[in-house]
């Protein structure tokens, strides 16, 4: 991902490797792309798909054990050209490499197969929601209270406790980030005042300005994998001019498997990759708009006005009468600040991080990860203006296994299921999060060539995409990963 002047794409790079990639490669890999091209097929129901033949290799060791395999099998699909050197694949096994164009549908034919409740939010169930994540939240808080008395946060020998109660907190508080989301969608309820209150007192407590992300965020949603307009998480491209990155991100990758070596190296950069992204991607995105796309300028939510000269000044990310609104929004942000600011004042700035910065860090670490993993992995691809179309974008979103991040699912419950419906909310994104699942299993029943679901466990996946996605180069009509350098080893989580 980019880290120019206007992004930090160099400072969000995704995606790692996958077990399958040495058969695309059959020779040798090297720093300079094969000129052939590969027609990637994938049948409709890929899970159970052999790879030899889902991508159409040939070879008698690809055949299935299926007693009726050749005279069961399923028709193919006219595939995508594209030249599969130095592509890494994840447990989505290049399905996104195997659409073209015409495999999408129009709004109006996806619309037409989720049933119509789906579309209508609840405000007593909204509000339902909300209670369960306003009182697990209030819970954790008062204990962290309690706990002051007995262990004192200015002493390092509590940091343990510290840390355990942050990430314990801030998990339970996600919920409530989850639910203000939906506010600034229009998903919570049919009562826009009660909708925009609950939304922006909520962002304020997250120190994040309502009506500046509810726009920034509709943006991010009509542009997602736009290569120039997206909003959050555009690569890098490889062939950027440098005068336009704060640095190289394949070079910083490949100096570090030279100086530490291949193993060493590619942890190093991984655990960098997962730093910048978790911890200092949300805040530099507020500020300076990092990972947005370059046509915007660089941006700030708390100002309106673009930083820098937009490529497309059409395309400013605040127009008209935003600019007003994002200042209303900074009221209630500067409330939240002058609070956190007081309390620290009067009684230490260790107690202040302990009670409130260090849940606040954990959450916005939760953010982070959902929507990086949402939208990125080694074989998603990127468009231009000349390929995207809503449709496209919103089908290039990843739903993944958040119910087993434990054994009860209590995180993808506590989280509303954000990021295991995220496909059906980012086709219309006024679905509210209760009703996500209807609208996933019709989209998996009528679009199941299209649907992207990555079964690969989160914590492996994600760093899979801290090793493999550094930066893109155009290959037909994607933007795609490029991992020529890397040994596909060391992409292997």
């Amino acid at each position: 991902m980019a880290f120019h002047p206007r992004s930090i794409t160099a400072f969000l790079a995704a995606a790692a490797a996958c077990n399958y990639a040495s058969a695309f490669s059959p020779a040798p890999k090297s720093g300079v792309a094969r000129k052939d091209l590969t027609r990637v097929n994938v049948a409709t129901g890929m899970p159970n798909v052999n790879l030899g033949e889902m991508f159409n290799l040939g070879g008698n060791n690809n055949q299935s054990p299926t007693p009726d395999n050749n005279d069961q099998k399923e028709p193919e699909k006219p595939g995508a050209l594209i030249d599969l050197d130095g592509i890494a694949f994840s447990g989505l096994k290049g399905k996104a490499l195997s659409s073209t164009s015409a495999d999408f549908p129009d709004s109006g034919t996806v619309r037409k197969v989720i049933p119509a409740d789906c579309f209508e939010p609840e405000t007593s169930k909204s509000l339902g929601y909300l209670s369960v994540s306003v009182v697990g939240t209030a819970l954790c808080t008062a204990f962290g209270f309690q706990a002051l008395n007995y262990l004192d946060p200015a002493n390092i020998l509590t940091l343990p406790f510290w840390l355990a109660y942050s990430v314990v907190t801030g998990t339970v508080a996600m919920g409530l980030w989850v639910l203000a989301h939906e506010c600034g969608h229009g998903a919570f309820s049919k009562d826009r005042k009660l909708q925009d209150t609950v939304g922006y007192v909520l962002h304020s407590l997250f120190l994040v300005p309502y009506y500046s992300w509810q726009r920034s965020h509709a943006v991010h949603h009509r542009y997602t994998n736009h290569m120039e307009l997206g909003e959050t998480h555009v690569p890098e491209d490889k062939d950027l001019d440098a005068s336009e990155k704060l640095y190289d991100t394949l070079e910083l990758r490949k100096s570090l498997l030279d100086k530490f070596g291949d193993e060493k190296g590619i942890q190093i950069y991984g655990a960098f990759q997962a730093f910048i992204h978790l911890i200092v991607g949300w805040p530099a995105y507020l500020l300076i708009g990092a990972t947005g796309g370059p046509d915007r300028g660089m941006t700030n939510h708390y100002y309106p006005q673009p930083l820098t000269e937009p490529k497309q000044p059409k395309k400013e990310l605040f127009p008209g009468n935003w600019k007003e609104k994002v200042y209303q929004s900074d009221v209630g942000v500067a409330f939240v600040a002058a609070a956190a600011l007081t309390w620290a004042a009067c009684n230490g700035i260790p107690e202040m991080m302990a009670i409130y910065g260090g849940p606040l860090i954990v959450v916005n670490a939760w953010l982070v990860l959902y929507t990086w993993l949402q939208h990125t992995d080694v074989d998603v691809p990127h468009f231009t203006d000349d390929d995207h179309n809503f449709v496209r974008g919103a089908f290039h979103t990843i739903d993944r296994p958040y119910d087993k991040l434990d054994p009860w699912g209590a995180i993808d419950f506590l989280h509303h299921k954000i990021g295991s419906t995220h496909v059906a909310h980012h086709f219309d994104s006024t679905i509210p999060h209760y009703k996500a699942q209807a609208a996933t299993d019709a989209i998996i029943e009528n679009f199941p060539e299209i649907y992207l679901y990555d079964p690969t466990p989160i914590p492996e996946a994600l760093w899979r995409v801290c090793k493999g996605c550094s930066a893109v180069e155009k290959r037909g009509d994607y933007y795609i990963w490029d991992n020529s350098d890397v040994k596909e080893e060391l992409l292997k989580v």
